[in-house]
């Protein structure tokens, strides 16, 4: 006659679950009062005799207990998939991949609408989707390319001593509108321009000591053109760079 076996401890605590063996009469033994298997008994290997048909498989996932954190399904609810969702093996809401999209975009740093639908439209998100999320974006303030040209001008050209035209030419890759782009480099006038030019010369000065005087214009000049400094500006904040340190710049006022 089969007798039930009561265990001590439950299938949550560490080595509390039962373990399967086969008795001398084919079922399952234990220890009486222990939980521990007879003496006599074996591990068993599965098969017609283990018992209630538990297999050495089954007996492994009684003693581990209930462990589905690695399952398919909980990974795609770490998605943020829903239950229909995963049933149906439909695809994620597309307003929800453009917004998550977005939002990892902006982490971090700002960026420009048409910069953020060239992510989505590269991403395969639909329009109508894309439309959706970046107006409301826009509507809260996470999209906001007037402060976005903005604060551009005022790094660009502080940190790099960038003139209005290259910060335009800068902002326009980037899809921000014209007017704004005028709003934004208009905080640049002509004199701060000027003296920022002046601040690049004298920085690079000292390092052209040594070569003629038309190379030095070059350089300088040079410099100053691919930071977008117009040739009549260059001209004479070089001009009087050099003078300042006793070369002569007679004829210098023909243009580079």
């Amino acid at each position: 006659m089969t007798r039930r076996t009561e265990w001590p401890g439950s299938p949550e605590e560490p080595g509390g679950g039962p373990e399967f063996v086969d008795g001398p009469d084919g079922g399952s033994a234990f220890e009486p009062g222990t939980g521990r298997p007879g003496r006599s008994g074996r591990r068993s290997r599965g098969g017609a005799g283990s018992g209630g048909g538990f297999g050495e498989g089954a007996g492994r996932r009684a003693r581990s207990g209930t462990r589905s954190s690695g399952s398919p399904s909980s990974s795609r609810a770490e998605k943020g998939e829903s239950p229909d969702q995963r049933d149906k093996g439909e695809p994620r809401d597309p307003v929800e991949q453009a917004r998550n999209i977005c939002l990892r975009l902006l982490t971090g740093t700002p960026r420009t609408r048409k910069q953020l639908a060239d992510a989505l439209r590269k991403r395969e998100i639909p329009d109508e989707a894309a439309e959706e999320v970046l107006a409301r974006f826009e509507d809260v303030g996470l999209i906001d390319d007037a402060a976005f040209a903005g604060a551009w001008v005022e790094s660009r050209h502080h940190g790099r001593g960038l003139a209005r035209r290259a910060l335009v030419r800068e902002l326009r890759t980037k899809g921000v509108e014209s007017s704004v782009i005028d709003d934004a480099v208009g905080q640049l006038d002509a004199e701060r321009e000027e003296e920022t030019a002046r601040e690049l010369v004298a920085r690079k000065l000292r390092s052209t000591r040594g070569l003629d005087r038309d190379k030095r214009l070059r350089r300088l000049a040079g410099m100053l053109a691919r930071k977008g400094y117009g040739e009549g500006m260059a001209l004479r904040v070089v001009r009087q760079a050099l003078e300042e340190e006793g070369e002569d710049t007679e004829g210098l006022d023909e243009p580079f």
